[in-house]
């Protein structure tokens, strides 16, 4: 294979790994260990 093409799928699949990781973090189990800091401080 070409190392152009080599590189291309290399870095899409980082990104495709990064974007899941962050979508798992933000909707997942992990997320019931996030706050909110405007409920933290209501008036």
């Amino acid at each position: 294979m070409e190392p152009a093409i080599v590189v291309s799928i290399t870095i899409s699949a980082i990104l495709v790994l990064i974007t899941g990781w962050a979508i798992y973090t933000s909707f997942g189990p992990p997320s019931a260990q996030l706050s909110d800091p405007f409920e933290d401080h209501e008036d």
